[in-house]
């Protein structure tokens, strides 16, 4: 699997809204920052949290897009990407874009998050 493999693996687990097709891509260790703020630190909380969005945002519809990579190397991948979702919370659409910024790291043969910071949309790159 290649870095760029991972992206269009992670996208597809995310869109599953099951955590299940999401855990095998997230490193142990794992930090998200997600766009309102919070931090989760290690899968356990990063489980917690991507489930509560799970059960929150109903028929959620992600996507990213204008993926820029900073840094490939053989253990390491960096890359910066625009994102969108779209959703129903509490019987009202809802959606969001913004950027973020994802750390790879090799374990074994396959790609993991290791970090994920999600923000607000930039006008840079």
């Amino acid at each position: 699997m290649e870095p760029e493999d991972f992206v269009h693996s992670y996208e597809h687990a995310l869109a599953t809204q099951d955590w299940n097709q999401v855990e095998p891509l997230v490193h142990t260790d794992a930090c998200v920052t997600f766009s309102n703020g919070t931090v989760h630190k290690g899968k356990a909380e990063v489980q917690k949290a991507f489930e509560n969005n799970f059960s929150l945002i109903q028929d959620e519809r992600y996507s990213m897009t204008n993926v820029h990579w900073v840094l490939k190397n053989a253990e390491t991948a960096v890359y910066l990407f625009d994102f969108h979702w779209s959703g129903i919370i509490h019987d009202k659409p809802a959606s969001g874009v913004g950027r973020g910024t994802s750390v790879l790291m090799k374990s074994g043969d396959k790609w993991q998050l290791l970090v994920e910071h999600l923000g607000p949309k930039s006008s840079g790159i």
